[in-house]
């Protein structure tokens, strides 16, 4: 995020000097005018706080302050004035003056008076960001990034969004956004007013997934003690999400085909018809057409889904997009912990875009909030990002070539097969072992193809 901007507009050199000096050691962009016309001139380039002078050779500081609020009705305006009054103060106050001083005015007075002016700045378009993300906070800005790849996939997502269309299935890497697309999908479409369900179909076991779909008639089971409206009951008119739709047991992906199919299911125990009105946003990080060939998905359900597929790209594939992605992340925290990082070293920057990213955006922007909370000065260097999980390195740092003529492809995939034996292919434990998470130890699972059969 770049420096405030100050303008100090007074005709007396002295005086410009005199707090130019002062404001631009706090860190402050500081640009000058002499008058009235060069004042309202250079306003126009971007100005967050005007120290403005009441007596100019070609008129009144109260004029330069109306036609300043006409322009910006936020910009903030301090009004100095050797001429106090009671009048002056009520006339400035009136116009939308922030404040006024008295000269000869202090200097520590008046920094002081400048940093609180520029808190309400910050605290006003912090406001303003809130209600606009309430208004609609899945716009499609959201998905950030200009990539051809991304411009492409936002313009059929409209057209996804615009359509009719029931079924949706998204799928790429685990940490591409596919919670973040079907969101933007729902809260763009003719739907967005009704609600929008999601529930993800590896968290629960195959009854408690079946009766949270579809619900359950009272007696329906043991526990079941009053009747349940499930998710796609609930989320009539509008959307519900199935992430992982991949990890779905058979029985119930021959259920959900019917309800694809006819729009009409059954409650668990139920024998009423229920028919609703539900557009499904399918997700999965799997190859589905993998995965029918192995027999593991359902053919006719693959096909039912894919009406509309939408594919989202790992984030190594569109590293010209880790700029803008690492800006938006700092400006968002920066407001979350109250911090001025203004940006990250050229030399940084050309680390993070050529790390492999395995966790996609979700290790990004996770890479990001550490490297913020844990950084010291305004601009992020090397050695404030770790990557690749609590056992990784720091960008900064050297990394060695393993002795005996190991390299580090070698070293990586015997690491990953030794702990993966170790815990009888549990890739949850294997990736504590290793300190990574389940996303990157998939991936290394899948860059080295790795199977029980070939690890030796």
């Amino acid at each position: 995020m770049p420096a405030p901007t100050i303008l100090v507009v007074d005709d007396e050199q002295l005086i410009r000097w005199s707090l130019k000096d002062r404001l631009s050691d706090q860190g402050y962009r500081v640009i000058e005018a002499d008058t009235a016309a060069s004042a309202i001139a250079r306003s126009e380039e971007g100005v967050d706080l005007v120290l403005l002078d009441y007596k100019l050779p070609d008129g009144d500081g109260l004029q330069v302050l109306k036609k300043l609020k006409e322009r910006d009705p936020d910009i903030l305006v301090i009004l100095l004035t050797a001429f106090s009054s009671i009048e002056t103060a009520v006339e400035a106050m009136k116009h939308g003056a922030y404040h006024y001083a008295n000269k000869p005015f202090n200097l520590d007075e008046i920094a002081l008076l400048v940093d609180k002016a520029l808190e309400t700045t910050r605290l006003r378009r912090e406001v303003k960001t809130l209600r606009a993300n309430q208004a609609q906070p899945y716009s499609f800005d959201r998905i950030v990034g200009a990539s051809s790849a991304l411009v492409t996939i936002k313009a059929l997502m409209r057209k996804v969004a615009s359509s009719p269309a029931s079924t949706v299935l998204l799928t790429g890497e685990s940490g591409t956004g596919k919670d973040l697309a079907a969101k933007v999908i729902h809260y763009n479409s003719d739907r967005a007013q009704k609600p929008f369900m999601n529930i993800t179909c590896s968290a629960l076991p195959e009854s408690l997934l079946e009766s949270e779909l579809f619900g359950h008639e009272k007696g329906a089971f043991t526990g079941a003690d009053r009747q349940k409206r499930g998710l796609l009951e609930t989320a009539d008119g509008g959307t519900v999400f199935l992430d992982e739709i991949g990890e779905m047991v058979p029985g119930l992906q021959a259920k959900l085909l019917r309800f694809l199919e006819e729009k009409t299911f059954k409650r668990v125990g139920g024998s009423v018809d229920i028919h609703v009105d539900v557009r499904v946003i399918a997700a999965t990080n799997r190859k589905l057409d993998e995965e029918v060939r192995a027999g593991r998905f359902r053919e006719d359900l693959y096909y039912r889904l894919n009406v509309l597929p939408i594919m989202l790209p790992p984030l190594r594939d569109r590293a010209d997009d880790i700029p803008l992605l690492v800006e938006f992340y700092i400006d968002s925290y920066n407001t979350e912990f109250k911090k001025r990082v203004r940006g990250v070293a050229p030399e940084a920057m050309k680390r993070l875009q050529t790390y492999g990213w395995p966790g996609n955006i979700r290790e990004l922007r996770n890479t990001v909030e550490r490297a913020m909370l844990l950084a010291e000065g305004d601009v992020l260097q090397g050695g404030d990002f770790t990557i690749g999980g609590s056992a990784a390195v720091r960008l900064g740092d050297r990394v060695e070539l393993p002795p005996n003529g190991i390299d580090l492809e070698q070293l990586e995939r015997s690491l990953v097969v030794q702990a993966l034996e170790r815990t009888q292919w549990n890739q949850t434990r294997a990736a504590s072992l290793l300190g990574l998470n389940r996303d990157q130890i998939r991936y290394r699972i899948e860059k080295f193809h790795l199977e029980k059969a070939n690890t030796h």
